[in-house]
């Protein structure tokens, strides 16, 4: 009565439903559309379901019908992204056979009786938010169930009996609920099931014998429950069984032989339970097994020689249990084994030679007993097994010799650990090889040597632990390029030298620990920037100066500080003292030329205080004296170089040698190798006729050597911006030590506080402007000379990205050629002489760059990084393959070259924009790569430009080598 009720209140309540009054109106039209009245249907699925039709057989969205009868047959909702609880509308489909709600958001209990619904086969309410317990008589005249899913919901209590009743069922998933209890003992005697999952649930109980009645079965899971016991016997007469998951339970003695009758089971998962005995020999006779799983379990003995008889074998774990001995021989025949996992277990031997044959994705042997060298391992391996291991595990074992460096052929691995053995030697040299490592870890061994630069190609790395080692050297910079780093441990090695600021660009950095080394100098206080810190253990070293001004390093634990007794700040509880330069006393009783301290007379007090207020009013006003005439020749001198020239002498010897004049106003000059004058008698320094040009941060002249060497001296022109004397002569030392061919080498430099002169190598070919712009016809480059210019003006600035420095002023008049027509980088770093890194100074500065500078610079928000300078390396690539300007300025319009090439390459006549003056003689299958590069290099976007690195991976990948010979021994005729 209730339910007439209900559905009588709500016609009567619809206005939408007046139609519904007519008697053409069928069960079905009404059942459904009561059953959307007690949902949410907020993506509109249900909008073709229509009350004013007659049926709903013809455009209803999930509803099919039987054609014969023209009543619905079969609901399929599934990911409708329905929410709401079943109402009893669809007991009015009373011949519907297919029932699925799957993937919704329905919630509430399940009241209805599907005893109601005769013809019902499939029900399937999987993957909802349904809950509560199951009503007694929910199966109560279910004999026409052929398949049951109500998996992946929260459904609770007791499985009821009726259950049992379902004699035609062949599919029963329970599985990811709260069931508790014990399975219904009916469920056990179901002949026809197929498939049983029970899994991920609260179910206890022991399997009882009478499983022997399921001989149709093909699939049982059981796992994660609480089922207790011995396996039956009876399980061997379940013939047809592909699939056993008998995982994380509480069975427990031996496995019954009469599983292996089991032939056509491919997977046997008994992982996590309490079996003991020994792996059972009778296991190689599943042939076709493909799964294999004892792992987490108390297994005992040795790995049956039988398991080589497992041709078909895909993944075998039998790793958490306590195996002895070796790995059998006969192995080598599982030809198709993907995973091997033996980990955490007591095997002893060698690391056998054919483990790299078998084309293995998963090598997992951790925690044993091996021992031994593993070169023949490796040396063994094929090539196509290489190419497939991405899971290489041998950590905490006896192994030792060197680690080879065949490790690096394994070009897909993802995961190496070889931690905790007894490995001896260098750092594996061809580790950097592996593009596609996220996890490396080669602690607590015996290694030594430096930690290699190429580390720094490993840009996929989220972990690094290279602990307990005997690592030396410095930390490479080049860790920087690690982007996606999100651990890293070095503690307890040798390693010297700074924390390289190149840290700071690992934006994803959690945990760092480099405790117990000697690393000395200040923490870069760029180290502020890493907002995801959570751990930064730098105790016991040789650290000194202030911590980085952060939320992390403002509450870091003191522990974390400990040992390092220059360091100073809050969190050392220790004041940092300002340095202060000393003032200039001088000593009248001192009978010595040079200034000495005062040293105190009590007796003649008032006497020496006079005097010595004297002298130092005299003092002062010599230093005022002093400075006004400074001033006053430096404005000369500033005024008109083009008459005068500074006298600067100068003697090599050291790495740095330094000759300050004795004369004060001589300013003082340090040249880094060598041993050479200037000679006056052929050029003045900074005479006009010698200039060669002028840039952004100042004009270059030319003079020569008294060995006869010419130079290029840059006359420094943001004097009111450089820093101070001791930080422009440390960055500048940083400069001259980078040495590379495609780089211009900074000899020396010269310094006064309103003046400041930097000495470089003379390149004699001129800039790749001129070349391209303003050359003639017979001084054209070909297109091996413009390929070369720009491969070598990459290998210049991937050089310089090591180093983490950053050009910022990159464009073609900066690209000099030398005598054999070498590309070589100019300019590059001098931003760095500047106090600070302030883009609009900069922008002023470079504002002759204009069309190579990134659009991050007009962005205050965004970071500067070395994707800048790509993005003028970029533009740099079209300019030398097109010889057309950034931008050219035509008489109604504006030309953007990077947007005139893009628009070329999207309407496929790219091969247009190479420059004419090349008449063909061009291989397109270079250019138009190149080009491509080029406009690869200009994204918008800072994080979708390659790294320099890797612009020189591709550049070297699009030469083609036999055809650039042909084409420049054509040019060159």
């Amino acid at each position: 009565m209730r339910s007439l009720f209900g559905v009588f209140f709500f016609i009567c309540l619809s206005p939408l439903l007046v139609k519904s009054l007519s008697p053409s109106l069928n069960d079905d039209v009404l059942g459904l559309i009561v059953f959307k009245a007690d949902i949410r249907d907020p993506d509109g699925k249900l909008s073709s379901w229509n009350e004013e039709d007659d049926s709903p057989c013809n455009n209803w969205v999930g509803v099919k019908c039987n054609p014969r009868s023209n009543r619905v047959s079969d609901l399929v909702l599934d990911g409708f992204g329905l929410s709401g609880k079943l109402g009893r509308g669809l007991l009015q489909l009373q011949f519907l056979r297919k029932l699925s709600l799957a993937r919704n958001n329905l919630t509430g209990s399940i009241s209805l009786s599907f005893a109601q619904l005769p013809d019902l086969r499939v029900l399937d309410l999987s993957e909802n938010a349904f809950s509560g317990s199951i009503s007694s008589d929910l199966f109560t005249q279910c004999g026409s169930l052929r398949s049951i899913s109500l998996a992946k919901n929260k459904f609770s209590g007791l499985i009821p009996d009726s259950l049992g009743s379902c004699s035609s069922l062949a599919s029963l998933n329970f599985s990811g609920n709260q069931f508790s209890g014990s399975l219904p003992l009916g469920v056990w005697s179901l002949s026809g099931l197929r498939s049983l999952d029970i899994s991920d649930n609260m179910l206890e109980g022991e399997i009882p014998n009478s499983i022997e009645g399921l001989n149709n079965l093909r699939g049982i899971s059981l796992s994660n429950n609480q089922f207790t016991g011995e396996v039956p016997d009876g399980i061997g007469n379940c013939l047809l069984l592909r699939s056993v998951d008998l995982s994380q339970n509480l069975f427990s003695g031996g496995l019954p032989r009469t599983m292996e009758k089991l032939s056509l089971c491919n997977n046997i998962i008994l992982r996590k339970n309490g079996f003991t005995g020994e792996v059972s020999e009778w296991i190689g006779k599943m042939k076709n097994l493909e799964t294999l799983d004892l792992s987490e379990n108390n297994f005992t003995g040795q790995i049956p020689d039988s398991f080589g008889k497992l041709q078909s074998l895909k993944m075998l774990n039998i790793s958490k249990n306590a195996l002895t001995g070796s790995l059998p021989e006969a192995m080598t025949n599982c030809v198709n084994l993907l995973a091997f996992d033996i980990s955490h277990n007591s095997l002893t031997g060698n690391l056998p030679s054919w483990i790299f044959k078998l084309g293995l994705q998963q090598v997992l042997f951790s925690d044993n007993e091996l021992s031994g060298n593993i070169e023949n391992a490796f040396a063994s391996s094929l090539e196509n097994s290489r190419k497939k291991l991405e899971i290489m595990d041998f950590s905490q074992n006896k192994l030792s010799g060197e680690i080879p460096s065949a490790v690096g052929d394994f070009s897909s691995l993802q995961f190496l650990n070889m931690a905790r053995n007894s490995f001896i030697g260098s750092f594996p040299v061809k580790i950097g090889q592996l593009k596609s490592l996220s996890f490396l870890d080669l602690s607590e061994n015996q290694l030594n040597s430096s930690i290699p630069s190429d580390i720094g190609f490993i840009t996929s790395l989220n972990e690094l632990r290279l602990e307990k080692n005997s690592f030396e050297g410095n930390i490479p910079t080049t860790i920087g390029n690690c982007a996606a780093l999100i651990s890293l441990s070095l503690a307890d090695n040798e390693l010297t030298g700074s924390i390289p600021a190149s840290l700071a660009k690992l934006t994803s950095l959690q945990m760092v620990d480099v405790s117990f080394n000697k690393l000395t100098g200040a923490l870069p206080k760029q180290l502020a920037n890493l907002v995801n810190l959570q751990s930064f253990n730098i105790s016991h070293n040789q650290l000194q100066g202030e911590l980085p001004a952060g939320s992390f390093f403002n509450t870091i634990s003191p522990s974390s500080l400990s040992g390092n007794p220059s360091l100073c700040g809050a969190a050392v509880n220790k004041t940092c003292q300002t340095v202060l330069p000393k003032p200039i006393v001088l000593n009248p009783n001192s009978t010595d030329a040079t200034p000495g301290p005062i040293t105190p007379n009590f007796a003649r007090g008032k006497k020496i205080l006079s005097i010595s207020a004297l002298i130092a009013i005299g003092a002062a006003a010599a230093i005022v004296i002093g400075v006004i005439a400074i001033t006053v020749l430096n404005l000369r001198v500033r005024a008109a170089p083009s008459r005068s020239a500074v006298a600067l002498t100068f003697s090599g010897g050291d790495e740095f040698s330094h000759s300050p004049s004795s004369d004060g106003a001589s300013g003082k000059l340090v040249m880094f190798s060598g041993d050479h004058d200037f000679s006056t008698e052929t050029h003045a320094l900074l005479n006009k006729d010698c200039e060669l040009g002028r840039g952004g941060f100042g004009a270059v002249y030319r003079t020569v050597l008294r060995d006869g060497r010419s130079v290029a001296i840059k006359k420094l022109t943001i004097s009111s911006l450089v820093k101070s004397q001791e930080d422009f002569e440390r960055e500048v030392k940083k400069l001259g030590k980078i040495r590379h061919v495609n780089l211009v080498s900074l000899e020396g430099y010269y310094w006064t506080t309103s003046l400041q002169l930097l000495i470089y190598e003379y390149i004699s070919g001129g800039n790749l402007y001129k070349h391209l712009h303003e050359g003639s016809k017979g001084t054209n480059l070909s297109w091996n000379e413009r390929f070369n210019v720009i491969l070598g003006a990459a290998k210049g600035l991937s050089h310089l990205h090591q180093m983490d420095i950053i050009h910022y002023n990159l464009k073609s008049s900066n690209i000099l050629i030398d005598a054999l027509g070498e590309p070589k980088v100019a300019d590059y770093g001098l931003a760095r002489l500047l106090p600070m890194l302030d883009r609009y100074v900069l922008s002023s500065k470079i504002q002759s760059a204009l069309g190579y500078m990134a659009p991050e610079f007009a962005c205050k928000t965004v970071k500067i990084t070395e994707k800048c300078d790509v993005y003028g390396f970029g533009i740099l690539v079209l300019e030398i393959v097109t010889g057309k300007r950034p931008v050219e300025y035509m008489e109604d319009d504006v030309v953007v070259l990077s947007d005139m090439v893009r628009g070329a390459l999207e309407e496929g006549k790219v091969e247009e924009c190479v420059d004419n003056r090349l008449q063909g003689k061009f291989p397109v299958e270079e250019a138009i790569p190149v080009m491509k590069l080029g406009l690869i290099c200009t994204s918008q976007v800072p994080s979708n430009r390659p790294d320099m690195a890797e612009v020189v991976n591709i550049l070297e990948l699009i030469r083609c080598p036999a055809e650039s010979q042909e084409e420049g021994s054509g040019d060159s005729s």
